[in-house]
């Protein structure tokens, strides 16, 4: 067991965290409606509990005497009671017990795309790169995010605020648009039981979709297995034509799934795209055929044409989601 924080308590300092498959960001708060501060992002297999995680960071950036009692963990995992497990990662905690360890009179625990949800409409033009024009956060949102692995969430506004609608979307199984990509989903499933849009269009799953794009190509994969890095890299660069195709699968697939989540949500105020791959792509992505696809609904291609789409730049917008979930459950204005 780790030893509580002997320190002295800081309310007015909020504590901020959006913990992944990979990375842990952490930031600090000065109170509602202030901007995140002071953040830092450490590797989540280099501390062997979250509870580690929080004191390398806290040590770092505030006196040993001071501490924040309040704080929001945004978790890339579903919630449901007191034990939490990481669907990417190893780490596994008790919500009552880190709450405990830390000395913290109120710790909220929320998924991480719920977090990245909320932070929608305060999300600046200089954090959004957008398929034309700029959504403006009106109605119902969506966000999906291609990270270590595939985030899914909405966003309603209410007569009371905001409210995020957090999902695991990331695990529906994923669907063919034609031939190619059902030879593509059939040289998967040989590999795993259940094709899930995660299991090809995340971080753990681009491996995979190059060796299935290459298998339903006719060729294959030469060399040992690319990394996910690899395959970004040399895709982006135009280093080695497999990449490239297996880059231009996995935006087109990307955008068919985006349109399903837009029309599942009724999301007419816009659909953005988080995570920490597609922003790596940079122009690639906004010459890929993910917008044609994103459209392509048949009779409701219109309804798709109406609804904006923009890629979220900011790499903290998930923390100042956290901040905002603190401000509405503390009750103090947003």
């Amino acid at each position: 067991m780790v030893s509580t924080l002997a320190a002295t308590p800081n309310p007015a300092t909020w504590l901020v965290a959006d913990i992944g498959g990979t990375h842990a960001r952490f930031g600090l708060v000065d109170g509602p409606g202030r901007p995140v501060a002071q953040v830092q992002r450490l590797r989540a297999d280099a501390h062997a509990h979250p509870a580690d995680a929080v004191r390398a960071y806290l040590a770092s950036v505030l006196p040993s005497s001071v501490r924040p009692t309040r704080a929001c963990l945004a978790v890339a995992t579903p919630l449901d009671g007191d034990e939490v497990a990481f669907t990417n990662n190893r780490w596994r905690f008790s919500r009552s017990a880190l709450q405990r360890e830390l000395g913290l009179d109120h710790l909220q625990l929320i998924n991480d795309f719920e977090a990245l949800a909320l932070a929608l409409p305060r999300l600046t033009a200089d954090g959004l790169r957008a398929h034309g024009s700029l959504p403006r956060p009106r109605g119902t949102l969506a966000v999906v995010g291609p990270g270590t692995g595939l985030g899914v969430a909405g966003l309603i506004e209410t007569a009371a605020g905001w409210q995020a609608i957090p999902g695991e979307g990331g695990h529906a199984t994923l669907a063919p648009t034609d031939d190619f990509e059902a030879a593509v989903l059939a040289v998967a499933r040989r590999e795993v039981e259940h094709v899930s849009a995660e299991r090809l269009l995340s971080g753990i799953g681009l491996p995979l979709l190059h060796r299935a794009v290459a298998a339903a190509s006719g060729r294959l994969a030469e060399g040992e297995a690319l990394t996910t890095e690899a395959i970004v890299q040399r895709g982006v660069g135009g280093t080695d034509t497999g990449c490239v195709q297996t880059l231009s699968v996995f935006c087109a697939m990307l955008g068919s799934f985006a349109g399903n989540v837009a029309l599942t949500l009724g999301a007419r105020g816009g659909l953005y795209v988080g995570g920490g791959i597609v922003p790596r792509m940079a122009d690639l992505f906004f010459a890929s055929a993910f917008r044609d696809r994103f459209e392509a609904k048949g009779r409701y291609r219109g309804y798709l044409q109406s609804i904006p789409s923009a890629l979220i730049l900011d790499p903290h917008a998930a923390l100042t989601g956290a901040a905002l979930a603190l401000e509405q459950r503390l009750g103090t204005p947003a």
